[in-house]
């Protein structure tokens, strides 16, 4: 499985949206420039978040992007799955597409592939924005404090 570019800056986008919690809305320009990600290509993205129900906007001078639910209920895997489609390491063990083996069932690796793709699944499904968010603050967290110098 190879998550694209388009999906990874789905989740910096949400990771962003979770970080600054029910504040205030977050400009496009804010995300895009904290985030490093293209704005025009961000746009897109957030409207399709939003279809999802995963962001919501707010217009106005003080209007941008918020989350439309708690990060603990936005999984990774459900963001994968929007943006890039089923999680399947090969197209043989794809859910969607009803796991069709090219040589009929006589491939010797199609039981791992599909392991491969449910430890996968597992792993994403089970994490949420807010695992990662707080994951993330623990990693800066001890990043800062191995950079202290006492005199």
């Amino acid at each position: 499985m190879k998550v694209s570019r388009r999906c990874e800056y789905a989740l910096r986008a949400l990771l962003e949206l979770a970080d600054r919690g029910d504040e205030r809305p977050v400009r496009i320009e804010e995300i895009a420039r904290r985030q490093r990600i293209p704005k025009n290509f961000l746009a897109n993205l957030l409207v399709q978040l939003k279809q999802a129900r995963m962001v919501q906007s707010r217009q106005g001078p003080d209007g941008g992007y918020l989350l439309a639910r708690s990060p603990r209920k936005i999984t990774v895997g459900e963001v994968v799955r929007l943006v890039d489609g089923p999680i399947a390491p090969f197209h043989c063990v794809n859910e969607a597409l009803g796991e069709k083996c090219d040589l009929d069932g006589d491939c010797g690796y199609f039981p791992l592939w599909k392991r491969v793709r449910d430890a996968v699944t597992d792993i994403v499904d089970r994490a949420t924005v807010a695992d990662i968010l707080d994951e993330h603050r623990r990693t800066a967290a001890s990043r800062n404090k191995a950079m202290m110098f006492h005199i």
